[in-house]
């Protein structure tokens, strides 16, 4: 039998490491805060200057190809596909990928637009598994719309479908249920204006649309979701994916571009083969790809985080939906840093092999584990005398109180910089929200992305998988259709003067 000594010992141990760890874990994200501060008093310093009208009506702006995988999206798929068309862009497609639905998410665009089938030929220059069916455009509107049917592949299929179907040399890939807001193609694609050579890809910044009013495809009321487990989930997302991926971006070591939004040199896309199926992750497993693929060439790139264009999505509105989300999460960076693993600590990858690889795989890639580890041992080791009631309280104090700080900092530099929740009664709930995070959801979600690592280690199947969407609050209004085609006017203008 073990000695109880030994017991009390290891405790001892393991729970002040625990306590360690929280502390630099929570410190990176305060100094990742403070870069991303930096980075948004700069931006706001440019904006007066930062010539978005000069670049939408140059004929030298690169044209983008809009994808849009979509599979079982009929809730939303309309007013998404309305959003994208009225974006503010010179010259560009939108692509849909449908990927084999079983629902009508085919019928509603079809019955929307008025879709006829066209032929076309596509070349395979990324490789796909689903065969495509059939391609089709509006018969009688002059949308810049292509609708692809395809065989069901999944969400890596479906975009390397697209990106075969691409006509454009700049690809955005965006997801289904997403909503962007009018300037934000123009936002992130202004990288690719102002270093046109070593411009890779850009992404965009997402934000949670559940709680927002919906006119024809654009976000015109921008309020807290009514439920707590959205809300929790905007704090989430400020500071994840708004400060987070604004600090890596701003000392070059950014991994992650969300699927939801993002942009890529379309012939960057093609030197690396696409997407790839053996990744549940595949868009941050794209950004690493390429940054070992140039790195590997020596080629100096650049790949960057803009935080002011915005693309609203739904989030999860129950349990179920969330842990699906986030075991599919986890398991992609399983899966990522393992693939990559030749990448971590070598000096050949500069700061992504040596900063950023090892950031991934301490601070996200363990985390889950050693935040259900401290739900397990604090206590434990105060039951047994390991630890006293004092180093309990500082435990709460950094793993806790640290992070609800942090989320306090989050919340007041995006009111400052962006300012995009304008009722009083949304920030109260995002304070409380803030709070509500590490009561429960922390502990969670951890579990949840345990499950995710698992699933990755004993290799189960892939799947893309499918979540229930509830559509988004729209408002019909005829007035608002207007909107939609002075940018459609302003892009025939664009194309006339630049002879195309």
């Amino acid at each position: 039998m073990i000695p109880r000594e030994w017991v009390i010992d290891v405790l001892t141990v393991t729970d002040v490491f625990i306590l360690v760890y929280f502390l630099l874990i929570n410190s990176s994200y305060l100094v990742l805060i403070v870069l991303a501060t930096a980075e948004f008093v700069r931006h706001l310093r440019r904006v007066p200057f930062a010539g978005h009208e000069e670049t939408y009506r140059s004929p030298l702006t690169e044209p983008v190809s809009v994808l849009v995988p979509a599979y079982n999206e009929s809730a939303g798929i309309v007013q998404s596909v309305q959003a994208m068309l009225a974006l503010r862009y010179p010259v560009f497609e939108v692509i849909v990928i449908d990927d084999g639905s079983s629902d009508d998410t085919f019928e509603r665009l079809r019955e929307e637009y008025g879709l006829v089938e066209v032929p076309r030929v596509v070349p395979d220059h990324t490789p796909t598994r689903g065969g495509i069916v059939s391609i089709h455009v509006p018969k009688e509107r002059p949308d810049p719309l292509v609708v692809v049917r395809k065989e069901n592949g999944g969400k890596t299929d479906a975009l390397n479908t697209g990106i075969n179907v691409a006509r454009h040399p700049l690809v955005c890939m965006v997801d289904a249920d997403s909503i962007l807001d009018p300037q934000a193609l123009l936002s992130v694609a202004k990288p690719f204006a102002d270093d046109p050579v070593r411009t890779a890809a850009s992404g965009g910044v997402i934000r949670v649309a559940n709680g927002c009013t919906v006119v024809a495809g654009r976000i015109v009321d921008v309020k807290m979701p009514r439920c707590w487990l959205p809300r929790v989930q905007v704090v989430e997302y400020l500071r994840a994916f708004l400060l987070g991926r604004t600090g890596w971006s701003r000392v070059g070591g950014l991994l992650i571009i969300s699927g939801a939004f993002g942009i890529f040199r379309r012939s960057l896309l093609i030197e690396v083969g696409g997407l790839a199926h053996d990744c549940i992750g595949e868009d941050a497993e794209l950004v690493v790809r390429l940054h070992k693929h140039l790195r590997r060439q020596k080629r100096d790139y650049r790949i960057v985080f803009v935080a002011e264009p915005v693309s609203w999505s739904e989030a999860p509105s129950t349990l179920k939906v969330l842990g699906k989300q986030r075991r599919r999460w986890h398991r992609g960076i399983t899966e990522i840093l393992s693939k990559h693993k030749s990448m971590i600590f070598n000096p050949r990858y500069g700061r992504i092999g040596l900063v950023s690889m090892p950031y991934y795989v301490f601070f996200e890639l363990l985390a889950p584990l050693i935040e259900l580890a401290g739900v397990i041992l604090i206590p434990l080791g105060l039951y047994v005398g390991a630890i006293d009631t004092g180093l309990a309280l500082v435990y709460i104090a950094v793993a806790y109180g640290y992070a609800l700080l942090l989320n306090l900092i989050a919340l007041t530099v995006e009111e400052y910089s962006f300012h995009r929740y304008h009722r009083w009664t949304d920030l109260v709930a995002s304070v409380l929200a803030s709070i509500l995070e590490n009561v429960g959801y922390r502990q969670l979600t951890a579990l949840w992305r345990v499950m995710g690592m698992w699933s990755a280690i004993r290799g189960g199947k892939h799947v893309w998988g499918e979540m229930t969407r509830t559509g988004f609050q729209t408002v019909q209004t005829q007035p608002f259709e207007h909107v939609a085609e002075e940018p459609l006017k302003a892009r025939e203008d664009v194309r006339a003067e630049s002879g195309s």
